[in-house]
């Protein structure tokens, strides 16, 4: 099931240096948006990529 939800959800935010995913989107947008609220509310580093999950 992991697997498919990662195909569904391509984009993610990851918070760095831990490398931990914090949350999918299906389009950029809507993950750099959420990159950008974190950003704002909590002091730390994230990151979107585009993850297909191999």
């Amino acid at each position: 099931m992991e697997q498919y939800q990662t195909k569904l959800k391509p984009w993610a935010v990851f918070r760095l240096p831990n490398n931990i995913c914090v949350a999918r989107f299906r389009r950029r947008s809507d993950a750099e948006g959420h990159a950008k609220a974190l950003r704002h509310f909590v002091s730390a580093t994230y990151e979107v990529i585009f993850d297909q999950g191999t």
